[in-house]
């Protein structure tokens, strides 16, 4: 059985997206509190708990959060819930926008792509 890697693309809030390139990095650290390794390309990446994989980068020309993860499936419950609370902290530092804020996001998103 293969890991899934999951990717996804965040909207990110008006006055952001200035700093994004940084306050990408500089969350990684804030939130995983480890030093993200330097990819090519302005991708930077992150181990951490139930993510085997975390990589981050600047999508559609600055003004959106690309993540691409790949999840450890041996991580425990406990590990999986750490996990979860810090990704999503991670988002709302990054992108301004709360879980709720990035759920709506997204629907509007698919709405306009129907």
């Amino acid at each position: 059985m293969s890991l899934k890697n999951i990717m996804q693309e965040y909207q990110i809030k008006r006055g952001y997206t200035k700093t994004l390139a940084e306050s990408m990095v500089q969350a990684l650290r804030d939130q995983f509190e480890a030093e993200p390794t330097a990819a090519e390309d302005g991708h930077y990446i992150v181990t951490y708990g139930a993510l085997r994989r975390l990589e981050v980068w600047c999508g559609a020309g600055g003004k959106t959060l690309v993540v691409d993860t790949e999840a450890n499936k041996e991580a425990d419950d406990e590990a999986i819930i750490d996990t979860n609370r810090r990704f999503r902290n991670y988002l709302q530092q990054v992108t301004g926008y709360t879980a709720k804020e990035r759920a709506k996001k997204a629907q509007q998103a698919l709405k306009g792509n129907e």
